[in-house]
């Protein structure tokens, strides 16, 4: 196992994707020369050159058009977004075309592509820079929604993103860019659908995902020491969504809380919990479901604004500690 950062986990799913297969290559805003907004393409332009790390112009439209249209061509386009924010400028190319062409024409035509950008807040880039909207993308038929939160995990999922047949909404977390983990340094992938249990425990079940994972993990390690035992599940992909993971633990603990750090109206917490409420876990339930997201409000710049708007490590320890009593 070697300790790498999260970037560099990325940066080398994807150098080992290009070298494994021709047909996958990068485009998007400064990908080559300047390496990505926060340099996970940084080296790949001198490693593979122009023909297959693309600087494109500043339109996320052209950089998802482009990419889909490659992708049906056979190519296996790894494109990214600067601010995951700016995905609403292409959404008409990703959720009209990407998500439907394979549909539309019966199976018949495919589309290979990863769109990948960071998302999330903390900081200090406001509110339009700052959203985390895995949500929206979740509700679109077609495509795939991936959020790793370890560099474990980044790597395996950009591998497995990379070689699936279908678009795939790849959101990498900013504050967890420089977070470090154990990777292997063989080969390995982590399959799209499945969960991981982060942290096994007795007594309550928190669903992080994202940012959440690495402060329920430290919220749980502040319980322990009160003598409470925490369940910590990743989902880590939320199309497609491993239910059978969330249900056995939920079975076990009897009591959840789901924590995000998007919007709390119509986040993907609400579409976990509808889950649970609907599978043979309800009756389990010693309690209700809560949900911890961020307020219903724009990212705010001012730094101490920014940190109250989104569920900090704080808030899931008060969180178990009222659900438990």
């Amino acid at each position: 196992m070697a300790v790498i950062t999260y970037i560099q986990a990325l940066r080398d799913g994807i150098r080992e994707e290009m070298h494994r297969d021709e047909r996958v290559f990068i485009m998007g805003e400064d990908v080559g020369l300047y390496g990505g907004a926060f340099k996970v393409t940084k080296g790949l332009l001198e490693e593979f050159g122009e023909e297959r790390v693309r600087d494109t112009p500043i339109s996320e439209a052209a950089i998802a058009g482009a990419a889909v249209g490659s992708a049906l061509t056979g190519m296996r386009p790894v494109a990214e977004i600067m601010f995951s924010d700016f995905m609403t400028i292409a959404m008409d190319q990703i959720v009209n075309q990407a998500a439907k062409i394979r549909y539309m024409f019966g199976g018949k035509a495919k589309v290979p592509m990863v769109l990948r950008a960071p998302q999330g807040s903390g900081t200090g880039a406001a509110a339009q820079h700052s959203q985390t909207l895995v949500a929206l993308f979740t509700h679109i038929p077609g495509l795939k929604v991936v959020m790793p939160s370890t560099p474990y995990d980044v790597k395996g999922l950009i591998k497995a993103a990379i070689r699936d047949d279908n678009p795939v909404i790849f959101m990498e977390h900013k504050l967890l860019y420089h977070t470090k983990g154990e990777v292997p340094e063989e080969e390995y992938i982590v399959p799209l659908g499945k969960a991981d249990v982060k942290r096994e425990g007795e007594d309550i079940t928190i669903i992080a995902g994202s940012i959440m994972v690495p402060r329920a993990l430290e919220a749980a390690e502040k319980l322990e020491r009160k003598g409470i035992e925490v369940e910590v599940i990743d989902p880590r992909s939320l199309v497609p969504f491993d239910t059978e993971t969330i249900i056995e633990s939920v079975i076990k603990t009897g009591r959840v809380i789901i924590a995000e750090d998007d919007c709390k109206n119509a986040g993907w917490g609400a579409e976990v919990a509808a889950k649970i409420v609907e599978s043979e876990a309800f009756d389990y339930l010693d309690a209700p479901i809560k949900r911890l997201a961020g307020l219903d409000t724009p990212i705010p710049y001012n730094p101490n604004l920014e940190r109250a708007v989104v569920p900090q490590v704080e808030d899931i320890v008060k969180a178990v500690e009222e659900m438990l009593g």
